[in-house]
């Protein structure tokens, strides 16, 4: 195997190029929603559409699409993007529930001591995705698997 054959694998090249596309709309979408941009999004975990959720159902779909539907691969990468976007939408999207408590109770206990303790360093709160993001992030996967092959099935 060298490089050349990975650069021809259209279901690494689907899931690839869906994540790519999840993670640029996060800036537009973000400059929309706040009227700031926000250039470190590009490589950011959450936020809208689910890259984690555009990833792995690009994946499954290109499976489908090159092995069959009806194959345990299919099953299997269904299965292992399952996992993913629950867990996307699930213990991730807590984590960042906890990280917006934790921030909270710090800048309470900053307010009332010196200012130094106001240097505190700001957790992430946006580790997760709300299901919202994740549907939109599974869509764009599956319809970006779609035009690759499309693209370039014979």
């Amino acid at each position: 195997m060298n490089f050349i054959s990975i650069l021809s694998n259209n279901v690494l090249i689907s899931a690839l190029i869906a994540w790519a596309i999840a993670q640029a709309l996060k800036v537009p979408l973000e400059y929309l929603h706040t009227k700031k941009v926000n250039w470190a999004l590009l490589l950011s975990p959450g936020g809208m559409p689910s890259s984690h959720s555009a990833l792995v159902s690009a994946g499954a779909h290109a499976i489908g699409l090159v092995q069959g539907f009806d194959t345990p691969i299919f099953a299997l990468s269904v299965i292992l993007a399952i996992i993913v976007i629950y867990d996307a939408t699930g213990i991730r999207r807590q984590a960042g529930k906890h990280a917006e408590l934790i921030n909270a109770i710090v800048l309470d206990i900053a307010s009332g001591r010196a200012p130094e303790q106001e240097k505190q360093e700001k957790l992430r709160e946006v580790l997760g995705h709300t299901p919202m993001e994740a549907i939109v992030g599974t869509i764009l996967g599956i319809l970006t698997a779609q035009i690759v092959w499309l693209l370039v099935s014979p």
